[in-house]
């Protein structure tokens, strides 16, 4: 079977440049490969699936803003039934003396891209957050608009649906392996015994993109890292609470009567899991996570866990941002990658990035070029500092 572009990958980032393929007028087959059909263990579902503005550098912030748009229109774009249960509360980022050169610094690129970011100090953020004790903390940055958190497979979901009338095909299986004819490649192996014979490849692969750019032989420095999210019950209601971040790392945020936190992951020991490795770290929550919650919010002293689980993050050990678009050398094979915890709030805007790279030879929409191969190749880090 021959397929003029073969998608690893079927999740949110994949389904987003089928999408925007067909959106962008593009008529020739497509086909998502995807080996886990459920979703279980996706890095977007599994992920505590928000989308932000606050990031530092120019081209992190845009990706979101495009996403942002297509929330506030879905139901123009996706039919009056769209809904994702997307709750604009916000991020409040807090930082204390030595991390505040940062926040302005961020604040300050962020404000120069549109984002309604209010920079505030312990005494205003007080006012305006009674439960929230600011020992410590010198500023806050919070996003009045514009950012906050939604159901994110439902998100996949319209995705999914949409590519159906689309005539995009999925097969279920392993990519196994991928041909290669000099500087091109030229189809994908499944283990299901098909090979698939490819003009185009975009790798998709979430955590695995590191070993699907392996088998072209090319490198990627992309790897999985685990990450774990803990629900618990508390005596006290929060309507105003938007999604908390400490200066430790740690993060939390409502989720209907309940509660969602995360973060401060062990730097010691903090490399790429057992691809099958899912099992929650119980004493994170018990150790690191919940001391610093009591301290930042009074009344979590008394809460209780419930619930957890655990996923992959695909880790740019480099950089910790997106590789996007071709190998500079295998021009036909193409990256969306990387992404260390921000792929399912940037998806949409890859997904059309790529969709114009590929049926109009350039980007229109949403530059991506600064997150292009050339820097892994020449092993330059273009870093982002507000990595969560």
């Amino acid at each position: 079977m021959r397929y003029d572009i073969v998608i690893i990958g079927g999740a949110i980032v994949g389904s987003s440049v089928a999408y925007y393929l067909r959106e962008q007028g593009f008529s020739g087959t497509i086909v998502l490969v995807e080996r886990d059909p459920q979703f279980a263990h996706a890095a977007t579902t599994l992920s505590m699936a928000s989308i932000r503005q606050q990031f530092s550098i120019p081209e992190n912030i845009r990706l979101s803003q495009f996403t942002l748009k297509l929330f506030r229109r879905l139901k123009e774009e996706f039919g009056a039934d769209a809904d994702i249960g997307f709750r604009e509360g916000g991020y409040l980022i807090l930082a204390g003396e030595d991390g505040l050169p940062i926040l302005k610094s961020n604040h300050e690129a962020q404000m120069a891209e549109g984002a309604d970011i209010v920079l505030e100090d312990a005494d205003q953020l007080t006012r305006r957050f009674p439960w929230l004790s600011t020992e410590g903390i010198s500023a806050g940055a919070y996003g009045r608009t514009g950012e906050g958190w939604f159901d994110a497979h439902a998100m996949l979901t319209l995705f999914r649906k949409a590519l159906r009338q689309k005539k995009v095909d999925f097969i279920t299986a392993d990519v196994t392996a991928i041909a290669r004819d000099g500087n091109r490649v030229t189809g994908v192996s499944l283990g299901n015994g098909e090979t698939l014979e490819a003009g185009i490849v975009v790798n998709a692969a979430g955590p695995n993109a590191g070993k699907v750019a392996a088998m072209a032989g090319l490198e990627l420095p992309v790897e999985p890292r685990k990450r774990n999210v803990f629900v618990f019950e508390a005596r006290e209601k929060y309507a105003d609470m938007p999604l908390l971040v400490d200066p430790s790392g740690i993060y939390v945020r409502p989720e209907g009567s309940v509660y969602l936190t995360g973060g401060a992951e062990p730097e010691e020991g903090d490399r790429a899991p057992d691809s099958g490795d899912f099992e929650v770290n119980w004493p994170l929550f018990e150790e690191v996570i919940w001391p610093v919650l009591a301290t930042r919010i009074p009344a979590f002293e008394a809460i209780k866990p419930t619930r957890a689980w655990a996923g992959h993050y695909d880790y740019n050990t480099l950089d910790q941002n997106a590789v996007i678009g071709p190998h500079p050398e295998v021009g036909n094979f193409l990256f969306a990658n990387g992404f260390s915890g921000h792929g399912l709030q940037q998806a949409p805007a890859v997904g059309k990035a790529l969709a114009e790279l590929i049926v109009h030879g350039g980007y229109r929409t949403v530059d991506c070029s600064a997150f292009g191969y050339g820097r892994v190749a020449e092993g330059r880090a273009f870093r982002e500092l507000n990595v969560i």
